[in-house]
């Protein structure tokens, strides 16, 4: 009986561990997610990447922010997963590409952005 307690107690004990490890593993990806939104060029990037793809000239047009630093914010996005490119001619083409960019994105706007006198 006492040999069945102590199993139990090390099963318990052991799926306490893989609770921890799981979460500070989410936890983690939530940051790095977070860290790459926490730039006001990248979260306006993303916005306009929400409406749909958009190149370099597009987003340098409506969003008033000049090409090294975008190209710089791109970089980073990319780097994080957070957007993906494709080539079209000669224009390269960002999009949304992580779903979880994409509803942290609908939240902010529907937060900081949508009409408030509905």
């Amino acid at each position: 009986m006492l040999r069945d307690q102590s199993i139990l107690e090390q099963t318990e004990k052991t799926a306490d561990l893989v609770d921890i490890l799981s979460s500070r593993a989410a936890a983690a990806q939530a940051s790095t997610l977070l860290k790459a939104l926490a730039n006001e060029d990248r979260l306006l990037i993303l916005c306009q990447l929400v409406r749909g793809e958009k190149n370099v000239g597009e987003l340098e047009r409506l969003l008033g922010i000049r090409q090294p630093t975008l190209s710089q914010q791109l970089t980073v996005l990319r780097e994080e997963k957070l957007v993906s490119t494709e080539r079209k001619g000669k224009f390269i083409y960002y999009r949304l590409a992580s779903q979880e960019a994409l509803e942290i994105m609908q939240t902010l706007y529907r937060l900081y952005c949508a009409d408030t006198n509905e």
